[in-house]
């Protein structure tokens, strides 16, 4: 029973730590600030005021940038041209579904296809760079089709 309550203490502290130590999800700017700060759903706003998301989510198995995202990128890269001294790094992300090695790959091809979709839009290929952290920093813990659906994403971050 001293074991049993000895590990579940540890546990949690363990759970504890790794929590408070992502990085991906810490909110330094916020809504309209323009500021770098993941985790936050903006990017920053226009010169017109307008809020730029800093996501792009992905269908099951799939790196294409449909539609919606594609509207997102547009507002990140008019925001980006309106910033020229600013470089980004692109995070592609997986839901927990797959092996580690293939959604580190799936996550490599989706921040590559934002960073592609920016580079078409006039962003110079030089101002961003990316990152695949696979299934390993969800967004949202659950087991479900809708927390499967907010951790496919590719999450544009302000690098300094």
């Amino acid at each position: 029973m001293k074991k049993t309550f000895l590990a579940l203490v540890s546990s949690l502290f363990v759970l504890a730590a790794c929590e408070s130590s992502s990085t991906d999800s810490g909110a330094a700017g916020g809504a309209g600030s323009g500021a770098p700060g993941t985790g936050s759903g903006v990017l920053g706003t226009t010169n017109a005021g307008e809020t730029i998301g800093d996501r792009v989510f992905f269908a099951y198995d799939s790196a294409v940038v449909e539609s919606e995202g594609q509207a997102i990128l547009q507002g990140q890269a008019k925001w980006l041209s309106e910033n020229p001294n600013v470089n980004i790094v692109i995070e592609g992300h997986c839901d927990e579904r797959g092996t580690r090695e293939y959604n580190i790959a799936l996550g490599e091809r989706r921040a590559a296809a934002v960073k592609s979709q920016l580079i078409s839009l006039g962003i110079a290929g030089s101002r961003v760079s990316t990152i695949s952290y696979g299934k390993e920093r969800p967004a949202v813990l659950g087991s479900d089709e809708s927390s499967y659906g907010q951790n496919r994403r590719g999450v544009t971050v302000i690098s300094n």
